[in-house]
């Protein structure tokens, strides 16, 4: 999810409210596809099916936030040093936070099959691997109690803010001085690595092993080589071209009326569009064709057209904000809330269809309550307090 600050810099420069609401559309998105990936057989036939490239989006807009929140500040004499603090102070006190709630949640899934290893998992493992986790660094796979090998056993969504992070770095310490055609260059190169990882172009043999996500993006979450270069291959180009289209002021589509709506009906409409090609092998070339055009052309041109429309109405405004400000913490803390549903419906497999969907929305509901207790009772406190702390404007 986009982990990352508000879409404007100062009080001269335009706050892009679509942006911040569709950032919340899509991790709105992102709790409804691992909610209903509980009960999907796989990949190509889990419903809102392309509900994974919520990430891709995310990062996308990242780029386009970050280029736009802090390109100017270079000039003005931040330095590598503030830089870091501000990252750190955005994007660390919710991820301590998802991880912590992974933690006293842990045991809670031990009734899935997939996690038998959870009940037999010492209580000082797991504060272990809450104070580990919460540094973001991977936990190596040695350490890996719930036996899906993730960057964090306890919350497994975090694995993009390791991405986010590495981004970031890469902003502070080399993009932020490239020329436009240079980042140009650099995110066509990426593109290709886009093509490459879509349609399984793999000349090195490093993505034999993900038979279970063929021509998709699906990865990017342990600590091995195709998990890896996954993640490396989804956060380049989305990244770097949402830092170019942040320096172009000309890059952006005027909707003249209800730019958030369009935009909010094309996102979703992309993340929930059936596998492209259905469930033959076959046919795996057509979904990829379909996340290269997501990837590479349409989320884009969605940050370009919420970047040229404007927002009118205070409903619409409010709606905005709101989605804008849980959209973090909902990404952050809701997947400790997917693994006890996934518990849960593993014991009760036998309950009527109606109870089923029941208890899904009690844990969508949940998961948006904790997302908004996240960043009310402690996100926009702690983040007040540091920032006051640790930064000097």
């Amino acid at each position: 999810m986009k982990h990352s600050d508000a879409t404007t810099t100062n009080d001269s420069k335009p706050r892009y409210e679509i942006l911040d609401g569709l950032r919340g559309v899509a991790a709105v998105i992102v709790v409804m596809f691992h909610l209903f990936e509980t009960y999907s057989k796989g990949v190509p036939y889990q419903l809102l099916n392309h509900g994974y490239l919520a990430v891709d989006f995310f990062f996308v807009l990242s780029g386009f936030v970050v280029g736009y929140a802090y390109d100017a500040r270079w000039g003005k004499g931040m330095a590598f040093s503030d830089f870091c603090k501000r990252r750190v102070i955005r994007l660390q006190p919710l991820l301590v936070l998802g991880t912590i709630v992974g933690a006293l949640l842990f045991f809670m899934g031990a009734d899935h099959p997939s996690f038998s290893s959870i009940i037999d998992t010492p209580w000082w493992i797991v504060v272990l691997l809450a104070i580990w986790g919460g540094t973001v660094l991977p936990i190596p796979p040695s350490w890996d109690v719930r036996g899906w090998a993730e960057f964090n056993p306890l919350n497994g969504a975090t694995w993009s803010l390791l991405w986010e992070y590495v981004a970031n770095l890469f902003y502070g310490l080399i993009l932020r001085r490239l020329k436009l055609r240079t980042l140009v260059v650099l995110a066509f190169i990426a593109a290709c690595l886009t093509v490459m990882l879509c349609l399984d172009y793999d000349p090195l043999g490093i993505l034999e092993v993900r038979n279970y996500a063929a021509c998709t993006v699906i990865g990017g979450w342990s600590l091995t080589p195709d998990q890896l270069l996954i993640g490396f291959s989804r956060l380049a180009y989305p990244f770097l071209i949402g830092l170019v289209i942040s320096r172009v002021a000309q890059m952006r589509i005027t909707i003249s009326r209800h730019g958030f709506l369009w935009c909010s009906l094309i996102l979703a409409a992309v993340l929930a569009a059936p596998r492209v090609g259905g469930v033959d092998v076959r046919h795996y070339w057509m979904n990829g064709l379909y996340e290269i055009a997501a990837i590479l052309l349409i989320f884009p041109l969605l940050i370009m057209m919420g970047r040229g429309s404007t927002v009118k109405g205070e409903r619409y405004e409010g709606l905005c904000k709101f989605l804008g400000d849980i959209s973090y913490p909902l990404y952050v803390t809701h997947y400790p809330i997917i693994y006890m549903q996934m518990s849960w419906v593993a014991t009760h497999s036998d309950a009527p269809t109606s109870t089923h969907i029941f208890m899904s929305c009690c844990y969508f509901v949940i998961a948006i309550a904790l997302a908004y207790a996240s960043m009310k009772l402690y996100d926009l406190p702690v983040r007040a307090w540091l920032s006051k702390r640790f930064l000097s404007a």
